[in-house]
């Protein structure tokens, strides 16, 4: 009987906030390239979630535990020269993206599997711009003056398709070692790209969740988890490459001439991250590096 629940993926009576912040590093020490973005995401207790939904899983993903979640993100994409007017055709494009996700996450015991639907808009409706350039006189800092030549209000329309594994590798002295395979589909106006990738963990409670949160299309576990000790904690190293092949902030405005960069189709990331999950609350860190995205 004892093995048996254990075996059975994790119930979770409560809701979850999520409230996420990424932000650009660089020795140059300005904006760049994908230079913030901000979420906050609720994500229900296992069980409670509209009936379409719950069909929609037993359909196409079988039994499982689960749950639905509603995000709204915000992703901000400036060239590496902030202070040029008209900024070089060979630079990042400006860009901003504004969209609400509604996500289906089916665990079993060793896998989770997150089905998304982003709708949204891209251009200055987005409201980078203002996002950017107030938070920069709020701690009086320069303006980006390029955002002018950011390109007009598109819809945005985005389908993602996750599923990561989890798997046991060693446990002594009450310290667990894991592995986390990931394979991702993404299709839409935003994005078009797979992605593979893998995370080595060590802890304490590491069936709390399959890896903390990141902003699509970095690689993450979903806002989901139900801590399994008072104090549950990890260390972890995450490698992921991706295949791209749209990328509507770095291809421009579609069938328009508009401004863009010559893409790298191949990407890449390495994270570094630390977890912590106690009285009910999760805190993580993530620091992330990224290979070119685009010549310029």
């Amino acid at each position: 009987m004892i093995a048996a629940a254990a075996a059975q993926p994790l119930e979770d009576p409560n809701h979850t906030i999520t409230i996420q912040l990424e932000n650009d590093s660089s020795p140059h020490g300005t904006d760049m390239y994908y230079t913030s973005g901000e979420r906050i995401g609720y994500t229900s207790p296992t069980g409670q979630l509209p009936g379409p939904l719950y069909a929609l899983g037993r359909t196409l993903l079988g039994e499982g535990q689960q749950r639905f979640a509603l995000d709204l993100s915000q992703y901000i994409f400036t060239p590496f020269d902030t202070s040029a007017r008209n900024p070089s055709f060979n630079d990042r494009p400006y860009a901003g993206i504004l969209m609400d996700t509604v996500s289906l996450i089916q665990d079993t015991a060793t896998t989770r599997t997150a089905l998304a639907l982003g709708l949204g808009v891209i251009g200055p409706a987005a409201l980078a711009r203002d996002v950017q350039n107030g938070f920069h006189d709020l701690i009086h800092d320069s303006e980006a003056n390029g955002w002018r030549t950011q390109a007009h209000n598109q819809p945005v329309v985005q389908l993602t398709a996750e599923r990561t594994w989890r798997i046991d590798l060693a446990a002594a002295n009450g310290i667990e070692v894991d592995s986390l395979p990931s394979l991702t589909l993404g299709a839409g106006t935003f994005r078009i790209y797979s992605q593979a990738g893998m995370q080595f963990r060590v802890g304490q409670g590491l069936k709390s969740d399959f890896g903390p949160p990141r902003m699509r299309p970095g690689l993450t576990g979903t806002d989901a988890y139900a801590a399994t000790l008072p104090f549950a904690w990890y260390l972890f190293a995450v490698v992921d490459g991706q295949a791209v092949a749209w990328d509507e902030t770095l291809d421009g405005e579609p069938f328009v001439n508009a401004r863009h960069v010559s893409r790298i189709p191949l990407a890449s990331e390495f994270q570094a991250r630390l977890a912590m999950m106690f009285r009910g609350m999760r805190l993580t860190a993530t620091h992330v590096i990224r290979s070119n995205e685009f010549r310029g």
